[in-house]
């Protein structure tokens, strides 16, 4: 049986002394998951707004697919169906600094 479920995403856009900051806030209907981006325009360069609303915007979506993940993961692992986990063991021959 095919089901549809639909999360909405809402996108807000701060932008003060050259300075964009984004938030944007995803409901699941059991999760609420909020990302947040910041872009700041070079003294150097012409301040057109629309290019940090996309920069900012575009971060904190990043962020917020990167949590959203964070919590399927964790939500695996709770199932016992996680990704196995790799130990990190000390590397045998010259660290990459010495190499």
């Amino acid at each position: 049986m095919a089901t549809t479920v639909e999360w909405p995403v809402r996108l807000f856009l701060f932008e003060e002394d050259g300075t964009t900051k984004a938030r944007v806030v995803l409901l699941t209907g059991t999760t609420t998951l909020t990302g947040h981006g910041t872009a700041r325009c070079s003294p150097e360069d012409r301040d057109v707004p629309e290019i940090g609303d996309e920069i900012a915007a575009g971060r904190a979506m990043k962020d917020l697919a990167g949590q959203l993940q964070r919590v399927a993961d964790l939500d695996l692992e709770g199932i016992g169906a996680g990704p196995p986990r790799h130990d990190h063991r000390a590397a045998y021959g010259w660290a990459d600094a010495m190499a």
